[in-house]
């Protein structure tokens, strides 16, 4: 069962592209984190990685760090090797964390289900939004698209509540590593 609404972030420590170990502290801005499970090879997340850099840039002008971790079996899926992660990252311009989750602990402790898929958090670490970040899915997003994630955590760091109802991710599920 994903982590409920209202549950307080799973702490980590996990090792970034940029030589540096990230915990929750570090990542989250004043006002939150948004915590994103994303890899290299997905479709789902390289037709939104670009997007996922600007909403996070956002974010951050609003006070909510965001961080990227990539939990999946680079032994099955080689895309997804730590190595490889640099490279995906400075293509789609990320200028938050990226992290490596190889023992997919923070996955788990997530019940993440797919890639991309965002948690976000409030400041006092209360999950207040799990989701997606649009509806649009592989599809280039359209200036109709709503910016769900964005809109969410801006009431979060408004003082607000995130919204109601709030739309499941849809994308590659997460590789589990077997044994």
């Amino acid at each position: 069962m994903p982590l409920p609404l209202g549950a307080v972030a799973p702490d980590f420590d996990l090792p970034g592209i940029d030589g540096r170990h990230w915990n929750y502290a570090q990542a989250a801005g004043p006002e939150g984190l948004v915590l994103m499970f994303i890899c290299n090879h997905c479709p789902y997340v390289k037709a939104v990685a670009d997007r996922i850099a600007l909403e996070a840039h956002a974010l951050a002008e609003i006070g909510v760090g965001s961080v990227a971790v990539n939990s999946n079996d680079a032994v099955a899926y080689p895309e997804d090797a730590f190595e490889r992660m640099p490279a995906f990252a400075r293509h789609h311009g990320f200028e938050f964390p990226y992290l490596y989750d190889e023992t997919q602990a923070l996955a788990r402790a997530c019940d993440a289900q797919c890639t991309p898929e965002f948690f976000g958090f409030d400041k006092d670490r209360v999950l207040r939004y799990h989701g997606r970040l649009d509806a649009s899915g592989r599809h280039a997003a359209g200036p109709q698209v709503q910016r769900e994630l964005f809109d969410a955590m801006r009431q979060v760091a408004e003082g607000g509540r995130a919204p109601a109802v709030q739309h499941a991710s849809i994308g590659c599920s997460i590789k589990w590593k077997r044994g």
